[in-house]
C-alpha cells in the first residue's frame, strides 16, 4: 500500500471525494453536515493522502491540525471495491501513524448519528477511538457523534 499526498487533481481520487461528498449530504440533515469540499481540503491546516494497491486507489483520509498536538480526521473514505475488507482500519492507522510523525498527541474525529454511519461509528471504536464531547467549532447536535484517540 502506498500513499501519495495532496493528489486531489487525480481523476480517480476527484471521483471519489466527489461521491464521498453527493451521499454524505444526501444522509445527513441541513446543518449537521461537515463534510468538506475538495477546495476545503486544500486548506493549509489540512494534508489529505490517498491510499494505493499498485494503480487502485483504496480510499482516502485527511488530517486537520486544531491545533499543534491536537488534529481531526476528516474525508475517510474507502473505494467501493475495497470495502469490507479491513482497508478502512489501515486508512485510519495510516492516518494515526502520519499523525505521530507530525507531533500531533489527540485526535477527534466526528461523523453522523444516524444508521448510515453505524459502520463508520464502530470502525473508529475498533481503533480505540472514545465518544467524546463535541470539540473545536462543533456544537451538542443529536445528529452528530464525537470521538478522540489520545496518541
Amino acid at each position: 500500500m502506498k500513499s501519495i499526498q495532496n493528489n486531489f487533481e487525480d481523476t480517480e481520487v476527484n471521483k471519489l471525494l466527489q461521491n464521498h461528498f453527493i451521499e454524505l449530504r444526501s444522509v445527513s440533515p441541513e446543518g449537521s453536515t461537515h463534510v468538506l469540499s475538495i477546495e476545503g481540503l486544500k486548506n493549509k491546516s489540512i494534508k489529505f493522502w490517498s491510499l494505493w494497491d499498485e494503480s487502485k486507489l483504496i480510499g482516502c483520509g485527511a488530517l486537520k491540525f486544531l491545533d499543534t498536538y491536537h488534529g481531526e480526521f476528516k474525508s475517510i473514505r474507502v473505494s467501493d471495491n475495497f470495502r469490507k475488507k479491513g482497508y478502512g482500519k489501515k486508512i485510519i492507522y495510516h492516518l494515526i501513524s502520519e499523525s505521530q510523525k507530525m507531533g500531533i498527541k489527540k485526535l477527534s474525529v466526528e461523523t453522523g448519528a444516524g444508521n448510515f454511519f453505524v459502520p463508520a461509528r464502530k470502525l473508529f471504536i475498533s481503533c480505540g477511538f472514545k465518544p467524546c464531547k463535541p470539540f473545536a467549532h462543533y456544537k451538542d447536535d443529536p445528529n452528530s457523534c464525537y470521538f478522540d484517540l489520545i496518541i
